[in-house]
């Protein structure tokens, strides 16, 4: 059976590496995660074993964890590269464009980064070398790698730390894969996703809100990556990967204490205005399970 999964790589170099350098000191030990972020433990779950045909069952992959994301060199924000550009590509609906404002309001919010918009591109930049319709499904798709490659790097400005494009148009990363949801570069600060499979936004309500959903999840998840942080193995979290949109909607907005300390350490964020922001973004959208997760998160971390 082909594969239809999150794919997030640096262009041919696997994002899991079976040889993390070890952490600590002699004996080998990471040391311990730092204190603010330990109060947050007793609010995550543990990853359980995964279920057949979820990411890892299929992709054993051995994680990240703090400590080896700081000592990596990660790619992070500068005084030279500091603003997250997203780039339309592909006509939008009236919903589908309030999906995308929305998310680079929450980019904003979750990164603590300057986000901008750039003028929308045509799928006509695609040549047909780079175009497929899907020999079961009949679905028209873009390669998302010429996204990467022939789209953005080309155009990628000079004060960028993340440049993405978002499409409506169906993605596949190449041969023996059915469909990606994302892709991004763990180097390059190019990523490109599509919320092709994430429900029609103008048909309702709750359609909107699903998809939007969707959307600031996949969004935060291959900015992640951009950032050089790999999927997270330990705890049902953001940054963990997904096989299946079942999955992914399984996954939730907020991430683990591991992957939230190498975002501040990243972005010099503050952990508590972090979850402020957050939660106060949930609000206005009425996602009232994260809303309380965040202002619950926000209490477990007491007073500065």
């Amino acid at each position: 059976m082909k594969r239809s999964r999150f794919l997030s790589c640096a262009w041919g170099v696997a994002l899991a590496c079976s040889s993390w350098p070890t952490q600590g000191g002699e004996s080998g030990k990471s040391p311990p995660l730092p204190s603010p972020f330990q109060k947050l433990l007793p609010l995550h779950a543990r990853l359980g074993q995964p279920a057949p045909g979820d990411w890892l069952a299929e992709h054993p992959e051995p994680g990240q964890t703090y400590w080896q994301y700081v000592r990596s060199n990660p790619v992070r924000p500068d005084r030279k590269r500091r603003t997250i550009y997203v780039q339309p590509l592909g006509e939008f609906t009236g919903a589908q464009r309030k999906v995308v404002g929305l998310t680079c309001e929450y980019l904003h919010h979750y990164f603590n980064l300057p986000v901008r918009m750039r003028d929308p591109l045509p799928l006509t930049l695609i040549p047909a070398s780079a175009r497929r319709t899907h020999p079961a499904w009949k679905v028209d798709q873009i390669l998302s790698t010429y996204v990467l490659e022939g789209v953005l790097a080309p155009r990628l400005p000079a004060d960028a730390v993340a440049y993405l494009a978002f499409t409506p148009a169906d993605l596949w990363p190449g041969e023996g894969w059915n469909f990606v949801f994302g892709q991004a570069s763990l180097s390059e600060r190019v990523g490109v996703w599509s919320f092709y499979r994430f429900g029609d936004p103008d048909a309702s309500e709750a359609a909107f809100k699903l998809c939007l959903l969707r959307t600031l999840k996949l969004a935060t998840h291959e900015t992640g990556h951009m950032f050089s942080m790999a999927h997270c193995t330990l705890f049902e979290c953001n940054m963990g990967a997904s096989n299946h949109l079942e999955e992914a909607d399984r996954r939730p907005s907020w991430l683990c204490p591991q992957c939230l300390a190498k975002l501040c350490w990243a972005t010099s964020a503050d952990p508590r205005e972090h979850f402020q922001r957050l939660a106060a973004f949930a609000k206005a959208q009425g996602f009232a399970k994260e809303q309380a997760f965040y202002e619950k998160s926000l209490a477990m971390m007491g007073e500065k």
